[in-house]
Formats: structure tokens, C-alpha cells, sequence
């Protein structure tokens, strides 16, 4: 059975500083709220920093969670509202049905795979000079290539919107004629409405694993609209398992919540 579970974060503390600042340390973290160690189970979190007064974190597992070691390091342990929120999940997955509408957020790592991207890293300059040193080409080893992140607007807008259909839902047009992301992006047939999807938040996480380790540098995006369900199975499967790369950072956990001219659900 999920649980979603909603941690509040007091930035003050240093604990909370340190959490927040490195990715790494706070999967680490996540993970230490599991009984069942070593964890095996899919888990998805995402860092709500809009307030920065108040940042949140979000995580999705199968079994349920205690994260008081959390609220202990980096919260408000003894305050009103400062415990942990973790609900059933399976509620919001039992409304999903082919035509509806929801709200979503979704922060995500948008990348392609190129076999031989114009800037390499170093890392990735050691590994294709590994590769030239193994018999047949990339193709013949069916090597898919590297890993290249989407660093422009239009270039993520894009991304996201290829992996609608796959992901089980749509992003359908938008119903005003405000302001358009994806139309001020050009994305959109000319003289249609464009996507209702806005991109709130473009990000580029620089951190290390370890003290002395090689940097991790993580691109991310955080894209907020309407989606329209086409297949729940595939929704579904996008909820619980995440969009993109990158989870253990932060990446990929997609959520859901009424439309606001829609009654809310018990």
C-alpha cells in the first residue's frame, strides 16, 4: 500500500541546511524512515522550496514511513504542525479514470542520449576513451551513449511533452489567454492554444556524494499544469515509479490534485 508523506523543514537548523544542500545526504535520509532495511522498495521524493520560510519534503513508498529522525535533525519536533503528514495513497490512485482531469506538479531531470554529445565531462571523456579501446563500435556494443541534460526552457517544455503519451496522460490546451510557457516557447501549433503547462523553476544542483568525491551535477525543472488521463495503468505505473532520471535525487515524483473548479474528494 503507498503512503504520500509530506515533512516540514525548518531552514534554520543546520541539519536542515545540510539536507537541503545536498541531495545525496537527503535520500540517505529518506531511506533511514524504512523498517525494511536494506530498502528494496521504489521510493520517490521531491523539495518543495517555494516558502522558503517553510520548505517541505514529499516522498512516495510502499510501506509506511517514519521519518521522526527528520523532524528531530531538520523540523520543528515539538511545534503544532511540525509532524509529518503521511497518507494513504491509494485513494488518489483509485479516482484515476481515462478523461479526467487533475492538477500536477512534477520536478524533474529532463536529459537525452546522444553517442557523441559536443562537451564532455571528464567522466565522460574517460569512458569513451574506454570504449575506443573495446573491440566494435558503439552501436555494434549497443551502447545507448551519454547522458546529456536539457539546459534551455523550450528544450525541457519539450521533453516533458514527448513523454506525456508514454506516461499515460495528455496536456491538454490551455482554457485562457494568459500567459503561456509553452506558447511564449513557441510549442503549439501557430493560432492554437498552446499546452496548459507552465515551467516554474529551472534549477542546476551541484553537490558531492562524498567529502572528496567527484561533483554530481544534476539539471532540473519543475513544470506545473493540467493533464488529461489516457491510459491509468500507464498513469499509474508514472505515479509510483517516477518520470525521468535522477530519483535518488530529488527527481521525478509527479503528484496529482483536483482542479480548483472541481469539488474535492473525500
Amino acid at each position: 500500500m503507498p503512503y504520500l508523506s509530506k515533512i516540514a523543514i525548518n531552514p534554520r537548523r543546520p541539519g536542515a541546511m545540510r539536507l537541503l544542500g545536498n541531495p545525496h545526504a537527503m535520500h540517505a535520509a529518506v531511506l533511514a524512515g524504512l523498517a525494511q532495511q536494506p530498502v528494496t522498495e521504489r521510493v520517490l521524493w521531491r523539495a518543495e522550496t517555494t516558502n522558503a520560510h517553510r520548505p517541505e519534503i514529499l516522498v512516495l513508498t510502499d510501506s509506511r514511513p517514519d521519518f521522526t529522525h527528520i523532524i528531530e535533525q531538520a523540523g520543528w519536533p515539538d511545534a503544532d504542525g511540525g509532524q509529518p503528514l503521511v497518507r494513504d495513497y491509494a485513494p488518489l490512485l483509485d479516482r484515476i479514470a481515462v478523461g479526467r482531469e487533475f492538477a500536477f506538479r512534477l520536478t524533474a531531470n529532463p536529459v537525452q542520449h546522444l553517442r557523441h554529445p559536443q562537451k564532455m565531462s571528464d567522466e565522460q571523456a574517460a569512458l569513451r576513451a574506454k570504449q575506443d579501446t573495446m573491440d566494435g563500435t558503439c552501436a555494434e556494443r549497443k551502447v545507448r551513449g551519454f547522458r546529456v541534460a536539457h539546459r534551455t526552457a523550450a528544450q525541457q517544455l519539450a521533453w516533458l511533452l514527448s513523454r506525456a503519451e508514454r506516461a499515460g496522460f495528455q496536456i491538454p490546451p490551455t482554457r485562457t489567454t494568459s500567459f503561456s510557457a509553452a506558447a511564449e516557447l513557441g510549442l503549439g501549433e501557430p493560432g492554437e492554444p498552446a499546452p496548459d503547462v507552465a515551467l516554474t523553476a529551472r534549477d542546476v544542483l551541484r553537490f558531492r556524494k562524498h567529502k572528496g568525491g567527484r561533483e554530481v551535477v544534476v539539471a532540473t525543472a519543475t513544470f506545473q499544469g493540467r493533464l488529461r488521463v489516457t491510459d491509468t495503468n500507464a498513469l499509474r505505473n508514472a505515479l509510483l515509479n517516477g518520470i525521468g532520471p535522477s530519483k535518488a535525487y530529488g527527481q521525478g515524483l509527479l503528484t496529482l490534485a483536483p482542479l480548483a473548479q472541481e469539488p474535492q474528494h473525500a
